[in-house]
């Protein structure tokens, strides 16, 4: 019956086991270790000959419900809890490539994960080449003989690129790579990775999933090896271990994520239409728009456009953190998916580690703007728009003007 629910459905109910005390809500194993009826059950645990929980950092039973219902969502034979999303991508690289590896990963990452794969896997040996996925003959022009592993963000952090990854599967079997995806923009809901044929999915889930901004944490969804392995060698021996507490947080926000994706999507799309409209704006990023790159892939690849969007204004550098400082219910916040609104300016926020060389190639200009729209009446949110761009609408009439 579990495999045929609805993804609004297993948000609820996937993974959920029957509590013995008949409790609705699972419940919350705040518990670092667990006590063996003897010494012979503890040796049978440790060797995997008896399943149950032995110590929470090799796994703990709230945690774990937490990653059935990710498995089953993403479509994968398992998933693992991390403290937190950069936990999970540090998961995937340390715990599938070793030095002497070649790693092709996208020209525009979230800013600290572009700090891991440019300033931190050099260290331990693994080469990195960044290509934009758009171009996937280039992608594939810079495989190598040592080459393992693609990856990227669709939609991209944070001008929302969204790449074929149906095409990119394709690539990296052919080619003999593991693929994978940074789904977090999206969440299962809206798009299933692991169903277009990439291998491994991660999520942040201090975004979307838990959705109340209450929670850091994150996860990654695998089969078979990959999987086996990230849980040894990335979980048990480096130990970014997800708290009880918070992966019970994470399971409660999941109740809702199916009515908070419907509402964040909405508000997305009427912000979007309304900046593409106005003469401060130059130019919106949102999937949901017939003029993005991506507007094809609706239906197909993606059952929503999402709750991200940015846009380009007609200013410069200070009138953008101006116009950024002027919003008053768009929270600047450097996350999403809260039911806040937020607002954020990557050049001098979460992209501020990119080279200034760099950021051009990944498109992130002086004023480029990211919004989370959250789940808050659209029309005050527009009408805060309306007031922190105004000053930016005088000026240009004025400069006009002159």
């Amino acid at each position: 019956m579990a495999s045929k629910m609805h993804p609004e459905t297993a948000v609820i109910h996937a993974g959920h086991l029957r509590e013995p005390q008949g409790s609705l809500v699972s419940p919350l194993y705040q518990s670092a270790t667990f006590v063996f009826d003897d010494v012979q059950t503890g040796s049978a645990r440790f060797a995997g000959e008896q399943s149950g929980p032995i110590y929470t950092r090799l796994g703990n039973p709230t945690v774990a419900e937490f990653e059935r219902r990710m498995a089953h969502l993403e479509e994968s034979e398992g998933a693992i809890a991390f403290a937190s999303g950069m936990a999970a991508v540090s998961a995937v690289f340390l715990g599938l490539l070793s030095s002497g590896d070649h790693l092709i990963c996208n020209t525009c990452l979230y800013g600290c994960t572009h700090s891991l794969v440019s300033e931190q896997l050099p260290r331990f040996g693994i080469e990195v080449t960044q290509v934009d996925f758009a171009d996937l003959q280039a992608v594939e022009a810079a495989i190598r003989p040592n080459t393992r592993m693609l990856f990227l963000e669709s939609p991209v952090n944070p001008h929302l690129a969204v790449y074929d990854l149906q095409a990119v599967a394709s690539l990296a079997s052919r080619k003999g790579l593991t693929s994978v995806v940074d789904n977090t923009f999206m969440t299962p809901l809206l798009q299933r990775p692991k169903s277009l044929g990439i291998d491994i999915v991660l999520h942040s889930a201090t975004k979307y999933l838990n959705g109340h901004g209450d929670v850091i944490a994150g996860v990654v969804c695998a089969d078979g090896e990959p999987l086996e392995l990230m849980r040894h060698r990335s979980l048990k021996d480096i130990g970014g271990v997800l708290s009880p507490h918070d992966a019970w947080l994470i399971l409660r926000g999941m109740k809702t994520l199916a009515l908070r994706m419907e509402r964040h999507c909405l508000n997305a799309q009427t912000l979007a239409e309304f900046l593409e409209g106005h003469p401060a704006v130059t130019r919106v990023y949102y999937p949901g728009l017939k003029t993005h790159s991506g507007y094809h892939l609706l239906g197909s690849q993606m059952g929503g456009a999402g709750g991200v969007l940015a846009l380009e204004l007609n200013a410069d550098f200070d009138a953008a953190v101006a116009f950024v400082n002027r919003l008053k219910l768009f929270n600047i916040a450097v996350s999403l998916g809260d039911a806040e609104s937020l607002v954020q300016h990557p050049a001098s926020m979460t992209h501020a580690t990119y080279e200034a060389g760099d950021r051009e190639k990944a498109g992130i200009s002086d004023t480029l703007i990211r919004l989370s729209a959250g789940l808050e009446n659209a029309e005050d949110l527009l009408a805060d728009l309306r007031q922190a761009l105004a000053p930016l609408s005088q000026s240009n009439t004025l400069e006009e003007a002159l």
